[in-house]
């Protein structure tokens, strides 16, 4: 998981938040020079994202990195 430097305007109760995004990445790959991203069900995103949300403080926005590489990388820099 990546913070990323953005704040994101989002809506928490009867307010708004202007809190950061965050980035899942999760790739499959056999030597390590490509990847393709792991396709995970969107039932377990969908879960995943609210628990993040609602568990971790300062985040409102959940994203999922479906890049492969290359052009990506693995990690994220």
């Amino acid at each position: 998981m990546a913070i990323l430097p953005v704040r994101t305007v989002g809506v928490m109760g009867d307010g708004r938040t202007y809190d950061f995004a965050c980035a899942l990445r999760a790739v499959t790959s056999v030597d390590g020079m490509t990847a393709d991203y792991y396709p995970f069900s969107h039932d377990f995103l969908g879960e995943t994202a609210t628990r993040i949300i609602n568990e971790v403080p300062g985040i409102n926005r959940v994203t999922y990195d479906i890049t492969s590489k290359p052009p990506g990388t693995i990690e994220w820099e």
